[in-house]
């Protein structure tokens, strides 16, 4: 077998038809769409979620929710996610380079620390924001929690 002699399998194409070409085809006279009627006029299009007339699904359905335009999102990290940092890289400073280059967060994301876990090294974090039990343990571990303008982040 080679490239030349490739057939499609047996029945499974066919000649297409030939609409309009006459009372001959079989396919003249009204060309398959029928008499009267919209749909057998030329130019017709039906619009999206036309429902032949009946109100359609999506004013059918209540609207609900509520978006906040003006949301911040970040990523969180957990206090230990950063002691589990600093027993395996042995840092005393962490940063959103570190979280970056460690593979927690990419370039865009903004990072919130969060009091999961517990934090026995002192340990100066700085992120875009922290929770108000993170920074407690983070200073009690005799640590330092700076926070970064979130502004400024956005525009790096």
């Amino acid at each position: 077998m080679n490239l030349s002699n490739l057939k499609p399998a047996k029945g499974s194409t066919h000649s297409q038809r030939r609409i309009g070409r006459g009372t001959g085809s079989g396919m003249g006279g009204t060309s398959t769409r029928g008499h009267k009627g919209q749909k057998s006029r030329s130019g017709y299009s039906k619009k999206i979620g036309f429902e032949g007339g009946q109100m359609p699904i999506q004013r059918r359905l209540p609207k609900f929710g509520f978006r906040n335009i003006n949301r911040v999102e970040y990523k969180a990290i957990n206090l230990s996610t950063l002691q589990a940092l600093v027993d395996t890289l042995k840092l005393t400073k962490i940063g959103i380079e570190e979280l970056k280059s460690a593979g927690f967060v990419s370039s865009k994301e903004l990072v919130k620390v969060l009091a999961k876990g517990t934090l026995s090294s002192a340990v100066e974090v700085t992120a875009h924001a922290f929770s108000k039990t993170a920074e407690e343990a983070i200073t009690k571990a005799g640590g330092k929690a700076t926070v970064l303008n979130v502004n400024k982040a956005k525009e790096a």
